[in-house]
C-alpha cells in the first residue's frame, strides 16, 4: 500500500466513531420525543379525561370512515349479467340462466308473467303441454314483452315433439 492509502483509510476510520454517535444521538432524540408525547397524553388522560377519550373516539370514526369510502373508481358499480339483444323472427336457443345442469329443462307457461308460472302443484303443471322443454331447443322469437319486474320471450318451438306451438318464458332462457 501507498502511504495515500494509509491516510485516506486512517480517515476513513476516525469518522466511523462520529457518525455512530449521530445515529444513537438520533434515537435517542426519537425516543425521548416519543417520551414526551406519551407523558403529556397521559397527562391529558388524568387532567382532562373527556377530551381524551373525545380525541380517540374521533380518531377511531376518522379510520372508519376512511374504511367505508371504498376503493377506487372500479368498486362504484356492480357487475351486471349482459342481456342479449332479442330481435323478433330470429332462431335462438333455450339455455337456462341459473343451471349449470345439461340435463335441466326450461319452463314454459301460457301467459307473461303469471304468478303460479313455477308452481308445480297440479298434475298439468308438471307434464304434457310443452311446459318443460330441454336445453337446447331451437325456438324462434315471436314477442317480446316486460311483466312484473321482468321481460319475457314468446317463442315458437322450431324442432322436437312441440314444434309450431308457442309458449312464453324468461328472456334470460333465450340465448
Amino acid at each position: 500500500m501507498s502511504e495515500d492509502e494509509n491516510t485516506n483509510e486512517s480517515k476513513d476510520t476516525t469518522n466511523q466513531p462520529e457518525q455512530a454517535a449521530e445515529t444513537t444521538s438520533n434515537t435517542d432524540d426519537a425516543s425521548k420525543a416519543a417520551g414526551n408525547i406519551l407523558s403529556k397524553v397521559l397527562e391529558l388522560k388524568d387532567s382532562n379525561p373527556k377530551v381524551f377519550f373525545g380525541a380517540i373516539g374521533g380518531f377511531v370514526l376518522v379510520i372508519l370512515i376512511v374504511m367505508m369510502m371504498g376503493g377506487g373508481s372500479g368498486s362504484k358499480h356492480l357487475p351486471v349479467a349482459q342481456m342479449t339483444n332479442l330481435s323478433v323472427g330470429q332462431t335462438y336457443t333455450l339455455k337456462s340462466a341459473n343451471s349449470y345442469d345439461p340435463s335441466a329443462t326450461v319452463r314454459l307457461v301460457s301467459v307473461p308473467g303469471s304468478m303460479a308460472a313455477y308452481d308445480d302443484t297440479e298434475e298439468a303443471d308438471r307434464v304434457g303441454d310443452c311446459k318443460h322443454m330441454p336445453q337446447g331447443t331451437k325456438v324462434k322469437l315471436l314477442q317480446v314483452q316486460d311483466s312484473v319486474g321482468s321481460r319475457f320471450a314468446k317463442v315458437e318451438m322450431v324442432e322436437g315433439e312441440c314444434a309450431g306451438k308457442s309458449a312464453w318464458t324468461i328472456s334470460t332462457n333465450v340465448k
